[in-house]
């Protein structure tokens, strides 16, 4: 009886037991099942990655490109509207600051429509086009094939910021001309010209110079725009003094009173910061280069502001909050295409003779030749820009552009010297004829320069329907 009990009572037991125990050996396996599972999909994983790399911008580049294009555009808006607003007479502020404006709008869409593709394509030269000399190509219109994973080899940052940062430069540079011509052309001709102007002559000297053009492969040194920008800008803000003609109450060496000199105070501080994104992002990485860019404009600017100041204390026997801004934005102007390849002692004498020879055009040679250079954009952009492109050949250092970089004279090599004085006259001469084209095809289509009365009552009021002040 007892070993039919315990047979019973095992058989109970096991039946009880073993779909527990099938269970719960069928969850082992299962569990085995989804790790053995999950180990292979982590592996296939890690192969498709190892096998399509996706292209990882550097954050650090990145951010401060992105931080770079945000400082160069408040050079023109607020820093080059205030600056020249403040310079002109009260009548005249509103046309001075719609017109630095309008250059936000008109040339980024000029710029991302095919600007960019021009400047920096490649299809035209590499196939040997004509135009190639002038233009890269079309491949690029509306940022055609630039991806948000489309880098910019080297510092690893995205093409779009890359593209975005160029744009900067292209808005102010024609923003810089407006003060040759300030308070007597006409809205509508100003703009028809300024359209014309920066597709026909801004865009092929920035191919020239920074796209793969002929001048870059010379070996030409314009490291933010001492050629594409100021010396460009600069000549075509005295030819069109000239051809636009004299404002009718001007009398030469004797300046117009500015309206508001805090204006000109916080427009030349809107620009020597805007300046840093200028200059130390033409890098474009956050590196040591970009510090040594920093540094120097910052100290050519200081060296500027206290020639100016020093020289216009000794001529005039006071030192005019005018005179100190001017000196700064012409020892920015100068150190911009020597940033990236000369040290302080550089930057010190460049920021120095920036200050005497730029005073000396405004000053004495303007009144001499009684041009009308308003806000003096040849004085000091013009002339600026060529004291840097040139002293850049003097000044360069392998110190700063490493070991078989590019040196100037000062260092032995004299072949940079004249390889800068081509780019200039270079850049001279054809800023010139084709703005003298330029001017004539605006002027005879949508007419230039405003009329007497309007001249004499304000842009303001004719040109915008506004009035600065009630």
């Amino acid at each position: 009886m007892k070993s039919r009990f315990f047979f019973i009572a095992s058989v109970l037991l096991m039946l009880f037991f073993a779909p527990h125990a099938v269970m719960a050996q069928d969850t082992i396996q299962t569990d085995t099942i989804r790790t053995e599972v999950a180990v292979v999909s982590e592996i296939a994983d890690e192969t498709a990655v190892e096998s399509v790399a996706v292209p990882v911008p550097d954050s650090g580049n990145t951010a401060w490109i992105i931080v770079a294009t945000i400082l160069v555009m408040l050079m023109t808006v607020p820093g080059l509207a205030l600056f020249y607003g403040g310079l002109v007479r009260q009548r005249n502020l509103l046309s001075v600051i719609m017109q630095c404006f309008v250059l936000v709008g008109v040339i980024s869409i000029i710029w991302f429509a095919f600007g960019y593709s021009w400047v920096f394509g490649s299809s035209f030269t590499d196939a040997g086009h004509p135009l190639g000399f002038f233009i890269g190509g079309f491949e690029k219109v509306f940022l055609k094939g630039v991806g948000l994973d489309t880098l910019i080899a080297g510092p690893d940052i995205p093409e779009i910021i890359f593209a975005l940062f160029q744009c900067m430069f292209a808005i102010i540079t024609p923003a810089l001309i407006i003060g040759a011509f300030a308070e007597r052309v006409k809205f509508s001709g100003y703009l028809f010209f300024i359209i014309l102007w920066s597709i026909l002559v801004y865009n092929p000297l920035a191919h020239w110079v920074w796209g793969g053009g002929w001048l870059q492969k010379l070996g030409a040194i314009d490291f933010a725009g001492g050629t594409v920008v100021h010396i460009n800008a600069g000549i075509t803000a005295l030819v069109m003094a000239i051809l636009v003609g004299r404002r009718r109450d001007y009398k030469p060496g004797r300046p117009t009173t500015p309206h508001n000199i805090a204006f000109v105070f916080l427009g030349a501080i809107f620009l020597w910061l805007g300046w840093f994104g200028f200059n130390a992002g033409s890098g474009l990485a956050a590196d040591g280069l970009a510090a040594n860019a920093f540094l120097v404009t910052h100290f050519a600017t200081a060296v500027a502001v206290v020639t100016w100041m020093a020289i216009d204390w000794i001529r005039d026997r006071k030192p005019t909050v005018v005179g100190a801004c001017t000196g700064a934005v012409a020892g920015l102007v100068a150190i911009t295409p020597a940033a990236g390849t000369v040290d302080l002692l550089g930057a010190f004498f460049i920021g120095a003779a920036s200050s005497v020879v730029c005073f000396f055009m405004v000053a004495v040679v303007k009144a001499k030749l009684k041009y009308d250079d308003s806000l003096d954009a040849f004085g000091v952009h013009g002339v600026g820009g060529t004291v840097g492109s040139i002293l850049t050949g003097v000044f360069a250092t392998q110190v700063i552009s490493g070991e078989g970089g590019v040196q100037g004279a000062l260092s032995g090599d004299w072949h940079q010297l004249w390889i800068q004085t081509v780019a200039t006259v270079a850049t001279i001469a054809y800023s010139a004829i084709l703005t003298i084209i330029l001017f004539y095809i605006a002027d005879k289509t949508v007419g230039i320069r405003v009329s007497p009365r309007v001249e004499e009552e304000g842009l303001d009021i004719y040109e915008h329907g506004e009035a600065t002040y009630s």
